[in-house]
């Protein structure tokens, strides 16, 4: 008897597009994925609190010029940091459904 076959990598790819972290979640990585959702909340909370910082220099509430350098460093590392997990994410789920199903 043959042993059974789990996971499609397009759906894993596919979960990991939508939603960072289920498509490890489908391949049953629970642990990894809740890691790469908690990672991922961190860096959308960083990119908001950024997008505050900026906001406040364009309503001109702010006070020093620190809050906008800190804003735009803020948004700029929170930015890079989500699109790099999103394509981890997504490349990751893939490749190791790739190898549940071989």
């Amino acid at each position: 008897m043959e042993p059974e076959k789990t996971g499609h990598p397009g759906v894993a790819a596919v979960l990991s597009f939508v939603f960072n972290g289920l498509g490890q979640i489908y391949n049953g990585q629970i642990s990894k994925g809740l890691w790469i959702i908690f990672i991922s909340a961190i860096s959308m909370l960083a990119l908001m609190i950024a997008t505050v910082l900026i906001g406040f220099w364009l309503f001109g509430r702010i006070v020093f010029a620190q809050q906008l350098i800190l804003g735009i460093v803020l948004f700029l590392f929170s930015l890079i940091s989500i699109c790099v997990i999103g394509i981890y994410s997504i490349t990751d789920a893939f490749r190791v459904a790739t190898k549940k199903c071989v």
